[in-house]
């Protein structure tokens, strides 16, 4: 798998190399690697999205009320577990069912991307802290533009307000900063968590190669399933915030 990881990363570099780093070099970016810019935690972000656009691919062809095959069950699956998260969290807000694609998708994306820290010699994309960071800006995007979209731009200001007038000088600048924090308080939760199940996993394999390291490989599964539902329950839970109309 490594060297399938190498050479589809050279394979990219061929391809977008060039532009890439002539694109950068435009913006007064020096890329460390002029030749090759695209690292293999990038690389991995691209498997895991032909992956997952494979996977939608085959569920949408072979799509069958009378003989539902696996991938449309797991389909299912998924979509019946983020549905009861998300209808928990948004409550009696309706319209969140708009949401449920961009969410499942974070939801699929961070878990497996997490989950390639299992193979052997592959260091996980998430403990990169561009990979969490880029997945972060995403989300903080999403939930604003679509509060804005929801509420209107002067609607959507008297959230960062509070509940008296009078507090407003006070409590915008607060809660800007609050909202911009969500940003780093999403990326070092996903890449702190991901970056030290990493380094326990390699300092056991490295010091007992057979038995116990298995221990940890499981561990680190555990892991990148709690990070993955947190980071979706966190995308819900600002989504709600920001599409919740006042009454």
């Amino acid at each position: 798998m490594y060297s399938l990881l190498v050479a589809f990363t050279h394979f990219l570099n061929g391809l977008f190399g060039g532009v890439i780093t002539s694109v950068l070099l435009k913006l007064g970016i020096h890329p460390a690697h002029p030749a090759a810019p695209i690292r293999s935690a990038l690389a991995l972000e691209i498997f895991v999205a032909l992956v997952l656009l494979l996977f939608f691919v085959l569920v949408r062809l072979t799509l069958s009320v009378e003989k539902p095959r696996s991938p449309q069950h797991l389909a299912e699956m998924i979509h019946e577990f983020v549905d009861g998260q998300a209808e928990a969290i948004f409550g009696g807000h309706h319209g969140y069912d708009a949401h449920l694609p961009f969410v499942t998708t974070i939801l699929l994306f961070v878990l497996l991307c997490n989950c390639l820290g299992l193979l052997p010699h592959i260091l996980t994309p998430t403990s990169d802290p561009v990979v969490p960071l880029g997945i972060a800006i995403l989300t903080f995007i999403y939930y604003n533009v679509h509060g804005v979209l929801k509420q209107g731009p002067i609607g959507y200001l008297k959230h960062f307000m509070g509940p008296m007038w009078w507090l407003a000088p006070l409590m915008f600048p607060i809660e800007i900063i609050s909202h911009l924090a969500r940003i780093m308080s999403l990326t070092v939760r996903l890449y702190a968590n991901m970056f030290a199940s990493d380094l326990l996993t390699l300092v056991f394999f490295s010091l007992i190669p057979i038995g116990i390291p298995v221990v940890f490989l499981g561990l680190h599964f555990g892991v990148a399933l709690i990070q993955a539902y947190v980071f979706m329950l966190l995308a819900m839970i600002y989504l709600a915030e920001a599409t919740a109309q006042e009454h």
